[in-house]
């Protein structure tokens, strides 16, 4: 480490794209696959920093950013965001660090990435540890909740950020959660993250997994608004030696939620095959929504558009001042320390129930 933080080394791939990427602690080898990611920024989330530093007791990490985001090159094609641009990435990474063998944490759009390097790479992967994905990248994005927080990338780059960072990282997590919002906000362009979904629409590698040898974790935490645990089910049995372990609670995301059973079971299997069960508890509680008056939902309806307070006045037939007295009350009753909150709210809520 220098400072406070890994070192940054540079990997150049076949088509010459500059990558940025970490290698610290000691064991067994895992990388943790990129989405939109800027590794250096999220040292500064509390979370993950803490779960960098319990990994890096028993493992190796490898933590890189993907093709135009974060310390990688940012001069990127953008019609050349498919699953084969992610491989030449990640064999790039591998090999300027002289790893032979590592595990693979797929994690979302990396799930993809994971199973064809494993499909296609067998001699150098160990096991795969996977989670938030499919095969087929367009069944994952197509929840109107995901939708609905992809349509802010166009509108309010900013307001994306903040809104993904509370959506995914959950309400009691606000240190965290400011400094993730950073991270997600400084990762890349919205142009760039624009072209990394659509490209993402078009991943598919379902004819791969039955090809997987390598010994599979798929953990599986998402509420069925976010992401039905069928699919994950599915992936687990299609995979030839697959086991799902359903997390408890409801955070889409790890390390987070009940970061102690998460590192557990992800050291463990990553180390010798281990996968204890976890059992699936309640999830928690949200804010109650009773409450709030059908003006104020008409407007908590509004915002995930990304429309101003003067935009949303237009649209329903009132006052400016109106918009933001309701947009007080409903903060009050939600518990929203501000618009992002909302915005997640509304849309990790059922639209209908609002």
């Amino acid at each position: 480490m220098t400072g406070n933080t890994p070192e940054l080394r540079f990997a150049r791939a076949a088509d010459g794209v500059t990558l940025g990427y970490q290698v610290f602690g000691q064991g067994p080898v895992l990388v943790w696959l990129p989405s939109l990611s800027n590794i250096v920024a999220q040292w500064r989330v509390p979370a993950l920093r803490a779960a960098y530093l319990a990994l890096a007791q028993h493992l190796t990490v490898v933590l890189y950013d993907g093709r135009g985001t974060g310390s990688s090159d940012r001069r990127i094609d953008l019609a050349d965001l498919g699953v084969d641009a992610h491989l030449r990435d990640l064999t790039a990474v591998l090999d300027d660090a002289g790893i032979r063998r590592a595990s693979l944490l797929g994690y979302y759009h990396a799930v993809t990435t994971a199973i064809a390097y494993a499909a296609r790479r067998p001699e150098r992967v160990d096991r795969l540890v996977l989670f938030g994905g499919a095969p087929r990248l367009r069944e994952v994005m197509g929840p109107a909740q995901t939708q609905a927080l992809l349509s802010l990338v166009d509108q309010d780059w900013g307001l994306f950020a903040d809104a993904a960072a509370t959506a995914w990282l959950g309400w009691d997590a606000a240190s965290s959660g400011r400094w993730a919002a950073e991270s997600f906000r400084t990762a890349t362009t919205a142009p760039v993250a624009k072209a990394w979904f659509a490209a993402a629409r078009d991943i598919d590698v379902s004819a791969e997994v039955e090809r997987v040898r390598a010994p599979t974790l798929v953990l599986h935490r998402q509420s069925e608004e976010q992401m039905p645990v069928e699919v994950s089910r599915r992936l687990a049995e299609r995979l030839p030696d697959g086991r799902l372990v359903e997390l408890a609670g409801t955070t889409p995301t790890l390390f987070i939620e009940d970061q102690a059973t998460d590192l557990q079971l992800v050291i463990g299997f990553v180390v010798d095959g281990r996968a204890g069960p976890a059992k699936k508890g309640p999830a928690k509680e949200r804010p109650a929504r009773t409450s709030l008056t059908p003006r104020e939902r008409d407007v908590l309806r509004l915002l995930p558009s990304g429309d101003s307070n003067a935009e949303i006045a237009r649209r329903l037939g009132i006052a400016v001042h109106t918009v933001e007295r309701h947009l007080a009350g409903l903060y009050r009753k939600i518990g929203a320390r501000g618009r992002a909150d909302a915005v997640a709210y509304a849309l990790t809520e059922n639209p209908h129930n609002i």
